[in-house]
């Protein structure tokens, strides 16, 4: 079969003003079949398919056979070497059949490699919640969606918001642990940041974080955790239900407004995300949160937390959470917030 590989190696051995003779060599084919290949056009098509099969001769099959324990031995030290090398070291141990005949074996003797396995990592009721943002493009600006899911029982917070400041997350996760009834002892963040300053820990070092969110941790008596660079995949627990928004909340859905948007999310995670059967758990969110999971979670703080750089002096804002349905009084940070955000 002369494959793509073979047409796109002529079609550059071509381009390169290569003479036919040497190409022909070269590919282990006939001076007459480059003719043909050009006059066809079948170097002009989209090499995206092979060309049609030709016949394997008794001829050809024995020289595949001659090179055949060298592909192995190769392949057993050095499973990812291309075919293009491999035609090149089997030309130079005296191969002098086609270049896609030879791919073709390749493709057969290659070692396949097994996939690594998933290690589903689960944590115990109250133990961790993990955090995260999604850019959304609407078409009156980008927002981000301010996502927080409880570790054990899946359940989901989301609300949408205009930056991604330490404000706004310190802000939407008192919403959330308000929501959640309690505190996790820890939170996962991935390396936002509004959150972690810098991660040291690859070189022996420690994880640095932002003086005022660590302030703000201590109020609230969460520990910080982090992703490992380049470990997003760790954060999976609020990765899927990232992918989850984007399909079923915001995909084919029309929005007013910022109010609109508000709206129908908090009846989406209420009535949808946080009442389905969860996929994995196979179970509702809302039910293993109930049953298990809020009282396991650390009570809340006694008051919201006191910045210590931000004005605290404004009169209290209502600031309603999004899962369940829960309406508290706030001031500091969420006072600070609705002046300068225009949400009082």
């Amino acid at each position: 079969v002369y494959t793509r590989d073979t047409l796109v190696l002529l079609r550059h051995y071509l381009d390169s003003g290569l003479a036919k003779t040497a190409i022909a060599d070269q590919l282990g084919i006939s001076r007459r079949l480059i003719y043909h290949l050009i006059a066809t056009g079948q170097l002009d098509r989209d090499l995206g398919e092979d060309v049609a099969p030709r016949t394997r001769t008794a001829s050809g099959v024995a020289k595949l056979a001659a090179v055949t324990p060298l592909i192995m031995t190769r392949l057993a030290q050095y499973p990812a070497l291309s075919a293009v090398r491999l035609f090149a070291e089997c030309r130079a141990a005296g191969y002098t059949g086609g270049y896609s005949q030879l791919t073709a074996l390749v493709r057969r003797l290659r070692p396949v490699r097994e996939a690594e396995p998933i290690v589903r990592f689960e944590t115990a009721p109250g133990e961790q919640a993990q955090f995260d943002f999604a850019t959304v493009k609407l078409p009156w600006g980008t927002r981000y969606a301010l996502v927080m899911v409880l570790g054990y029982s899946r359940l989901l917070h989301v609300e949408f918001v205009p930056r991604q400041t330490a404000l706004t997350v310190m802000l939407g996760m008192e919403r959330a642990f308000t929501a959640f009834g309690g505190v996790p002892q820890h939170v996962l963040f991935d390396q936002m940041k509004s959150v972690i300053v810098g991660d040291q820990r690859p070189d022996g070092g420690h994880l640095l974080t932002n003086a005022e969110f660590r302030r703000f941790a201590a109020h609230w008596a969460f520990s910080i955790r982090a992703c490992r660079p380049y470990r997003a995949q760790t954060k999976g627990k609020v990765e899927r239900p990232i992918h989850y928004l984007r399909d079923n909340f915001l995909y084919g859905r029309t929005f007013l407004g910022d109010g609109d948007l508000d709206d129908q999310c908090a009846r989406w995670v209420r009535d949808v995300a946080n009442a389905r059967v969860h996929g994995t758990l196979r179970e509702r969110p809302l039910d293993r949160w109930a049953t298990t999971e809020r009282a396991t979670l650390q009570p809340l703080a006694a008051r919201p937390y006191q910045s210590l750089l931000l004005p605290t002096s404004a009169p209290p804002v209502r600031v309603t959470a999004v899962t369940p349905r829960v309406s508290v009084e706030r001031r500091g940070l969420a006072t600070y917030a609705a002046l300068t955000e225009g949400r009082g």
